[in-house]
């Protein structure tokens, strides 16, 4: 529209846009800031959550399947990547790290009882497996008329739909299987990296020989 109305408008005539057309113009090129402060902020309550500074990692590096999905569906429907999709991406990066945070607390708890890496990994992906399918499929389910919406507004609706059905679907279907792969990788960097502590032994007070 810019185009044609610089080539064929007088230079007399102007425009603006408004409404959701102005806040995308407004908020052109600033999706990348957003969706690394959104990631950091996940990042950070996680490793409050989880008292590590490794383990988050795992939920972390999960974020971008659903990401990968929703850019996926948005291409295959051919839809316009406009603001509904922009919230639609920074509303999955909290729904993927809901869906490894399932797994990765169950693991921690498991290691924390004295379990090894890859049994706890295991057994925390068969255990929460029906959890996320009953959750995400429950989502996805309240999610899906909004890709076939239709009347005013359907186009954002379909954009904000497809983007979250899409990334929620990848994220579903690729977390069970990655997340566990993740969290055994990570924390067997981070227990290579621990030192392992050599309690000091104090020298009894009594002399060689004597004592109680």
């Amino acid at each position: 529209m810019e185009k044609i109305a610089k080539d064929i408008l007088p230079s007399t005539f102007g425009y603006e846009w408004t409404g959701t057309v102005f806040q995308e113009k407004l908020s052109q090129g600033k999706e990348g800031f957003i969706f690394g402060f959104a990631g950091v902020l996940v990042f950070l309550f996680l490793a409050a959550l989880y008292e590590s500074w490794s383990i988050p990692f795992a939920v972390a590096l999960a974020v971008p399947l659903g990401i990968f999905g929703a850019l996926a569906g948005i291409w295959m429907r051919d839809c316009p990547y406009d603001v509904c999709t922009q919230i639609g991406i920074v509303t999955l990066i909290g729904l993927a790290a809901k869906n490894a945070i399932l797994i990765v607390e169950f693991a921690k708890l498991r290691r924390e009882e004295g379990m090894n890496i890859g049994d706890a990994a295991l057994e925390a992906a068969k255990l929460r497996l029906r959890p996320i399918l009953m959750t995400s499929f429950a989502f996805l389910l309240g999610v899906a008329p909004l890709m076939f919406a239709t009347g005013a507004g359907a186009a954002s609706r379909r954009s904000l739909g497809t983007a979250v059905f899409s990334g929620m679907v990848a994220a579903t279907m690729l977390a069970v299987f990655i997340v566990p792969v993740l969290f055994y990788v990570i924390d067997t960097f981070a227990e290579r990296g621990k030192k392992p502590v050599v309690a000091a032994i104090e020298p009894s007070p009594w002399p060689a020989g004597t004592g109680d």
